[in-house]
């Protein structure tokens, strides 16, 4: 039991936008499988189908079998059930009432001033998005993330640079929940013990300006010297020195950031790989799909002629055929760009030889499983049961936190 309290708990999820394209897989999904085969972590990975609703509340008769798209997908990639918790997150009703929780205390400021939050404002002009729902998405997706938060375990989110700010944020929102629900004085201090206590946070001169020695004067006090002078990550650890005193700090787990190196898989037109660009490749795609997709992708600019030498480093085709060839197509591709001694529809060809005996296991799982959709029902069904049972755990322990019922009742009790 004790080893298993070491694992470090793993936590992602996408959006139901449909059928998986091969930008995911590079992007998560390859780095998902690995972390799923590794005995140093516990993995749960899920379908944000409230998320869904932050920008596309105005039609939602998708995201069901959007849903089901993507666990397809998760499943013919090779996240495999028996080695991950695979879950739909609108199933796990704690999720929304963390979120609730969390709400309750994080500034709106904090909210309006999230880059991507601003960035839509400039760029979607087909959506409302002047709602609450989509504003406070930070404070949802730290639910995701922390209702997972396991008692010794660290919390990892796998991630690429561009999205470490919102990691950062969803740790600033614990750390605000924390301070106000957890770290408190341990009770049943005597006067003296209190007044030490106080002096550990507060200092010798401001802990002997009190006049009022009762355990809720000290903590006020306390949090307030925190957010003022010693900075909450100097607070905490003061408090997890000192246990006579305090109780941990630690309600809800910071989550950490995991640096994912992805590999760049452009479009079929040289810019982000995206379904709503229409430059995508599915992992579903047929062989004669795939072959009439990339005849045309862009290619260097330069080789306006077949004549004309090119520079593989700038070309979207090289970019794939480093994700799908063999190093001798590498070396025969990058040479006879740079040479002109072979021209971009062989160069296109080739790759897309390699890139089709590479999709053809990942379609073929994909196939078996489109036939029996109760299984990916099932899948569904069985991970949301496992994951409520650990959000259920982290909620409880919220909940006595913040409201105390628990000690209440055990107080009326012994009356």
């Amino acid at each position: 039991m004790a080893t298993e309290l070491k694992k470090k708990r793993v936590v992602s999820g996408m959006r139901p936008t449909g059928k998986l394209h091969i930008g995911h897989y590079f992007g998560a999904l390859q780095n998902w499988v690995r972390l799923q085969n590794d005995p140093e972590y516990d993995c749960f990975y899920f379908i944000a189908d409230w998320h869904a609703l932050t920008s596309d509340y105005a039609d939602t008769s998708a995201v069901a079998q959007s849903t089901i798209e993507i666990v397809t997908d998760y499943l013919a990639a090779g996240l495999d059930p028996k080695k991950s918790v695979i879950f739909q997150q609108s199933r796990i009703p704690e999720h929304a009432e963390l979120h609730l929780l969390l709400s309750m205390v994080t500034p709106l400021g904090w909210l309006e001033r999230v880059p991507t939050y601003k960035e839509a404002f400039e760029n979607v002009k087909d959506k409302d998005l002047h709602t609450y729902g989509f504003l406070g998405y930070p404070c949802l997706q730290t639910a995701d993330i922390v209702i997972y938060s396991q008692e010794g375990a660290p919390l990892v989110v796998p991630v690429g640079e561009d999205q470490v700010s919102h990691v950062e944020l969803s740790r600033e929102i614990v750390r605000r929940l924390n301070l106000f629900f957890s770290g408190g004085l341990r009770e049943n201090l005597t006067k003296d013990e209190r007044r030490d206590a106080a002096q550990i946070i507060l200092g010798t001169h401001l802990a002997g300006t009190l006049k009022d020695d009762a355990p809720r004067q000290i903590e006020v006090l306390m949090r307030s010297h925190a957010k003022s002078e010693l900075g909450i990550e100097t607070y905490n650890q003061l408090l997890r020195e000192n246990p006579k005193y305090f109780y941990p700090p630690d309600l809800l787990t910071e989550p950490g950031v995991m640096l994912t190196k992805t590999s760049r898989i452009p479009g079929l037109d040289g810019r982000k790989m995206s379904k709503s660009y229409g430059n995508a490749i599915t992992l579903s795609e047929s062989d004669d799909d795939i072959r009439k997709k990339t005849k045309v992708m862009v290619t260097d600019p330069a080789r306006k002629r077949r004549t004309d030498p090119g520079n593989p480093d700038v070309c979207p085709v090289y970019d794939w055929h480093k994700l799908f060839s063999s190093p001798q197509t590498l070396e025969w591709a990058a040479n006879g760009c740079r040479t002109a001694g072979i021209g971009c529809i062989e160069c296109k060809a080739k790759m897309a030889d390699h890139l089709i005996e590479w999709i053809a296991p990942v379609r073929e799982r994909r196939l078996e499983y489109e036939k029996h959709p109760k299984r990916v029902l099932e899948v569904i069904e069985e991970g949301s049961k496992r994951a409520r049972v650990e959000a259920q755990k982290t909620i409880g322990r919220v909940r006595e936190a913040v409201f105390g019922w628990e000690k209440k009742r055990n107080e009326i009790g012994q009356l």
